[in-house]
């Protein structure tokens, strides 16, 4: 099962698409998951079209209307992987122990708000993945994405994808 995990578009206030990249992999993946900060509807709309599953939050910058469609929480269980995701987790210090504590029955915990990139593993054994924003990189070299795949009941293949300077 090929994953895209992606958090903070921000579309149309930081860019006003997703990157041609982050599209064809939406295209090729079985679960595209967003971690929030949509900003706007259209793309929800777009991504949701185009994926053949979406599993999605709303963020910090979601008005109303996204929030009213996506939960604060998405959870799902993708063969056998008990996967969450939410839009903040609080200060990177203490991350991996206050997660784990806040998600117990948690394999995978996708999360945004930073727009850094991170991939981690709490000692409870819950893998903490933020894949940057494909859209504002602010203080990265890069806007960015993951891939993972899920095969035979566990997380493997976990990459970062660098995203070009747009035009």
């Amino acid at each position: 099962m090929r994953l895209v995990l992606t958090t903070d578009t921000h579309v149309p206030k930081r860019a006003r698409d997703l990157p041609a990249q982050l599209w064809a992999a939406i295209d090729a993946a079985d679960v595209v998951v967003h971690a929030g900060d949509w900003v706007d509807e259209a793309t929800l709309d777009a991504l949701a079209a185009r994926a053949r599953r979406l599993i999605a939050c709303y963020g910090n910058n979601d008005g109303p209307a996204l929030r009213a469609r996506l939960p604060e929480i998405a959870r799902a269980t993708l063969d056998g992987v008990r996967l969450a995701v939410i839009h903040e987790t609080g200060e990177a210090k203490g991350r991996e122990p206050r997660c784990a504590a806040a998600f117990p029955d948690t394999d995978v915990l996708v999360f945004g708000h930073s727009h850094i990139p991170w991939d981690t593993t709490a000692a409870s054994g819950l893998r903490l993945l933020n894949p940057g924003s494909p859209t504002d990189r602010r203080r990265q070299p890069h806007c960015t994405y993951m891939t993972a795949e899920i095969a035979g009941g566990r997380l493997g293949d976990v990459l970062l994808h660098r995203l070009p300077p747009r035009a």
